[in-house]
């Protein structure tokens, strides 16, 4: 654990000399509050942060609003057949959700 914070020193050493630390969105700011958390708990929401913050977002965010909207799709179908199309496009989202969440889980554990 050590040699792996003397490493991380030295890249960021390497950084602030080269000038790829300056500049930088926040710069002379306090760090925003955060709860404290567990550690599982901070990388987590330290990657969901980074990735957020780069515009990225994983799979399994973009299901979870395709699937709020076609809830709400599927609460304005008039007939029946609209309903049963709605549903398995619902059906089609909810499984897709739960393997990336899935996915998630056992890559993390």
């Amino acid at each position: 654990m050590r040699s792996f914070r003397s490493l991380i020193e030295q890249q960021i050493a390497k950084a602030r000399a080269s000038g790829a630390l300056s500049g930088l969105k926040g710069e002379g700011r306090p760090l925003p509050d955060r709860p404290v958390e567990t550690s599982d708990e901070a990388a987590m929401s330290t990657g969901m942060r980074i990735m957020a913050e780069a515009g990225v977002v994983p799979e399994e965010f973009a299901l979870k609003k395709a699937l709020e909207a076609a809830r709400k799709s599927y609460s304005t179908c008039k007939t029946e057949a609209e309903r049963k199309s709605a549903m398995a496009h619902l059906a089609d989202l909810e499984l897709r959700y739960e393997i990336a969440r899935e996915a998630r889980r056992k890559f993390m554990s």
